[in-house]
């Protein structure tokens, strides 16, 4: 059966998710979660959580998914320890430096693929089976189609959100509110900028997406092979917590969800089921009114209703039996029996049935308890109190939940944070990154990076020294065509490529291709740079959201390096905003997108397969003094021919950038 996975922002949402029928609650411990501003839980709060879970037949998956900077590596730790010791089921994680000091730490510990790394096809869900995650969530902008291709193509569990909210980026490869606020999402307190008014081709609210459910789909997600249902709101109120995990659950049996209460308890204007069915398109797009929020709270009582008792989800058998003089009940789940044994203290006036006995025994209510089996052997005209039978049945699970109520037991090993030694650069090197092939030169001894559509069109750019750009996002059913189209490339000359994701850099290191790992594998410590650098890749672009001087200290000798110029991208969609009712019609791929403040965006579509946006505001750090690294990129997506020249001119000069520009975060150190 189908798992069912709900959130747990605090210990009230925690008591809807058990008591509505959840089987495992995800919940953040300390600073290292994607909901930092959700209540959380600290040490003994998270002791007892588990406890109250496991007691009730309940896993406890601990969020450990945020990017981590060497000099937290000790708070990480601990509070890793504190996860371990308190014996949580599993740990979700987004960092490689992360997952490496778990894996060091507990071995034995399961780990989960966060969508915070932006599993989204058959590649990357197979490198993580191969490094021993023993589940991916899955990225939330796939179909059940490209599901199935993944399942039929590895052996990890999968896990999918099935209800809640709709990040209008890729998750992992958002960055807007980090560059726009300095409030990171991939360090958990991201403050949800696309929400407000963005308009794009005269539609306002252009990145705000209606939350998704898939509750109507559950069977066909079953069929799929998805093996967890995930459903998204650690910043929600246990009311919703408590209709989406009902409603899921309904649905999973097989019988008729109340979806008009769950959308009265929290929608923005509905909800999509857009990518699982494939239709990416306007009917995605929604905002939260006032009605909606009245709804809400005109059904806040109902919903509470949903949890006011314990959930009967931990199936028992009891055994009832006289020994001599002495009355007998042991029950037993599977794994633990408690046993009792009592003499009469009042005798009936009329003898007990095996009828009457059995149905003392059932009345399990405001437990977790249900009772499965009951062996009643008591002799005939057995004169016993129904009410001590009744006390024993209290008392035999009142000490069988206190028995269910640990944590799982692990063992750890010694796992110390030692210091790192910066790897001192070589020659700095400058890259230059060309969105078209017409932006394209070529200067001596600087190396250029190029779409690999673009080479597919100048194949004679091959015979340059040139790195070819994976794309961003390669969904399940292009993976094939895209391992052909980079086979076809080898043989022409390609030698190099660049991959921004976990995924297309196994696939091109499969080829036999030179591969170098691109911005959006959010490097920000020594031990993530480690893994990619053991994985094989050639150099790493570090995140542009780590400060220069942290960037310098890393660890490793892999040559490493900084974008140094750019429209940066800030968010990676499937479901472009600039489309019209009719889709694409009049679209050239090159629309603009503006804020409140009439600042605006560029978008730059990728053969309609995703689109990027990029901040209106160029990084320039030429006339800056900066730490020294491998090389710096001077990345080009919408600039004229003629511009990109200059720049290039200005920053091989040192000279100050004509027009307005931003240094980024590279000298600013994100919360």
């Amino acid at each position: 059966m189908m798992q069912i996975l709900a959130p747990a922002g605090n210990a009230d949402s925690l008591a809807a998710a058990v008591r509505s029928g959840a089987d495992a609650v995800y919940l953040g411990a300390g600073a290292f979660n994607a909901r930092r501003n959700a209540e959380n839980f600290g040490p003994g709060g998270l002791k007892a959580a588990i406890e109250y879970c496991h007691g009730r037949g309940v896993e406890v998956h601990v969020t450990l998914n945020t990017l981590i900077r060497d000099e937290e590596r000790e708070a990480f730790l601990q509070t890793a320890r504190e996860v371990i010791e308190a014996g949580a089921d599993a740990v979700i994680v987004q960092d490689m430096g992360a997952a490496a000091y778990l894996r060091r730490l507990c071995p034995e510990l399961p780990l989960s693929a966060s969508t915070q790394m932006a599993i989204h096809n058959a590649a990357g869900a197979k490198k993580m089976e191969e490094m021993g995650f023993f589940q991916v969530v899955l990225a939330r902008e796939l179909s059940l189609k490209e599901i199935k291709y993944i399942h039929d193509n590895t052996n990890i569990r999968l896990e999918t959100f099935v209800h809640g909210a709709h990040c209008m980026s890729v998750s992992g490869m958002c960055y807007m509110s980090a560059a726009l606020g300095e409030r990171s999402g991939n360090r958990g307190l991201c403050a949800q900028p696309c929400r407000l008014n963005f308009v794009c081709r005269g539609r306002e609210y252009a990145l705000s997406l209606k939350d998704l459910s898939f509750v109507a789909h559950i069977k066909e997600l079953e069929q799929a092979g998805v093996t967890t249902l995930k459903i998204e709101g650690r910043m929600k109120r246990p009311e919703y917590v408590a209709a989406a995990v009902t409603a899921v659950r309904q649905a999973r049996a097989g019988e008729q969800p109340d979806m008009e209460g769950l959308k009265k308890i929290f929608s923005r204007s509905g909800f999509t089921d857009g990518y699982l069915m494939g239709r990416r398109n306007l009917s995605m797009f929604g905002v939260r009114t006032e009605a909606d929020a009245r709804e809400s709270r005109d059904v806040l009582g109902q919903m509470a209703g949903l949890y006011r008792r314990e959930f009967p989800g931990v199936g028992v058998d009891m055994t009832l039996k006289t020994h001599g003089e002495a009355v007998t009940l042991t029950v037993g789940d599977g794994e633990n029996i408690v046993t009792l044994e009592k003499r009469p203290e009042q005798t009936a006036r009329s003898p007990l049935t095996k009828e009457t006995a059995r149905r003392n025994l059932s009345k399990t209510g405001g437990t977790p308890f249900y009772l499965r089996e009951a062996q009643i052997d008591l002799p005939e005209g057995a004169l016993l109190a129904g009410s001590q039978i009744s006390d024993m049945r209290r008392e035999a699970l009142e000490q069988l939940l206190t028995l269910r109520s640990r944590g799982r037991a692990y063992t750890l090993q010694d796992c110390e944070v030692t210091a790192v030694s910066p790897c001192l650069p070589g020659k700095r090197e400058l890259r230059l990154r060309f969105e078209q092939e017409e932006q394209a030169f070529f200067p001596e001894g600087v190396r250029v990076q190029l779409p690999v559509e673009v080479l597919e069109k100048c194949p004679e750019l091959l015979e340059k020294d040139v790195i070819g750009e994976l794309p961003a996002l390669v969904w399940p059913l292009e993976e094939e065509r895209l391992k052909n189209r980079l086979l076809v490339l080898k043989e022409q000359g390609l030698k190099a490529v660049a991959a921004g994701n976990v995924g297309t850099a196994a696939l091109a290191l499969a080829l036999g291709l030179e591969v170098h790992g691109d911005a959006p594998l959010n490097i920000t410590n020594t031990d993530s740079l480690l893994f990619y650098e053991g994985m094989g890749l050639k150099s790493l672009t570090l995140s542009m959201e780590l400060p220069l001087q942290h960037g310098a200290k890393l660890g490793g000798s892999i040559k490493r390096g900084i974008l140094a110029y750019g429209h940066l991208p800030l968010m990676y969609f499937r479901c472009c905003p600039a489309q019209g009712p009719g889709g694409c019609g009049g679209c050239q791929g090159r629309p603009v997108i503006t804020d409140r403040l009439r600042k605006i965006f560029p978008l730059v579509c990728h053969g309609r397969r995703y689109t990027t946006l990029h901040n209106g505001v160029p990084l320039y750090l030429g006339d800056r003094e900066r730490p020294a690294f491998d090389f710096e990129t001077l990345y080009f997506t919408t600039e004229t021919p003629e511009q990109c020249r200059q720049i290039y001119a200005l920053y091989r000069q040192g000279k100050p950038f004509d027009g307005e520009r931003t240094t980024g975060l590279a000298f600013r150190l994100l919360k």
